[in-house]
């Protein structure tokens, strides 16, 4: 759309004060806290592996389960990223590893820097989950790496945000905290398929590893 006279400047200006209010960093987590963040979220993952009843590991790989394999910690792949809201995006079906298409929707993009490159990855929000109570806010990140197939799993990773983690257009992107679907340890699961918009060139050493 076109606009005329002094509509731009005025728009310009505007967009300028804006960004000045919203773009400030989130407090940055020091090293021994990130550490121990990580270190509570492996533990409450392995705790959720070894449950009977939320497990994904079959039977008999259940009965031998001693944890999930990670990356060592890595600082770097905790990362500060530029989020765009948007608000326009019509819902779409989501593949999956089946032919079930899950409804989504975009709720923005998140700008970031790693390994010196300029990334984007797409965050959406289920619309499924946006109608169960205590999920409302749940954010899924699905996305894969140059580590899928070789020391992490091939049909790429998760992450898992709140809409409360975004604050003055800013979101902490954590691929400590990257996991696998559950498709990755056989069964019957219809699991996302990262979509062609989150497929990262670069390699994040970070998060769960393949167990293969």
């Amino acid at each position: 759309m076109k606009y005329t006279y002094l509509f731009p400047l005025l728009l310009v200006l505007y967009s300028l004060s804006a960004t000045a209010q919203t773009t400030a960093a989130i407090p940055t987590l020091p090293a021994a806290d990130h550490a121990k963040e990580v270190a509570a979220f492996q533990q409450e993952l392995n705790a959720e592996y070894r449950n009977p009843a939320e497990s994904p590991l079959p039977a008999k790989e259940l009965k031998k389960f001693k944890g999930l394999p990670f990356f060592p910690l890595n600082r770097a792949a905790r990362v500060e990223a530029r989020f765009i809201r948007d608000s326009l995006a019509a819902p779409f079906e989501m593949e999956t590893s089946t032919a079930r298409r899950p409804m989504y929707r975009k709720y923005g993009d998140a700008y970031f820097t790693l390994d010196g490159q300029e990334l984007k990855l797409t965050i959406y929000q289920s619309l499924d989950l946006l109608q169960k109570e205590g999920y409302q806010d749940y954010l899924f990140v699905p996305f894969t790496d140059r580590t899928n197939g070789h020391s992490s799993y091939g049909g790429g990773r998760y992450l898992d945000l709140r809409l409360g983690q975004i604050q003055n257009g800013k979101v902490v992107l954590d691929f400590n905290r990257a996991y696998n679907p559950f498709c990755a340890y056989g069964g019957q699961y219809s699991c996302p398929v990262p979509p062609v918009e989150n497929r990262l060139p670069v390699a994040i050493k970070a998060g769960v590893m393949s167990d293969h």
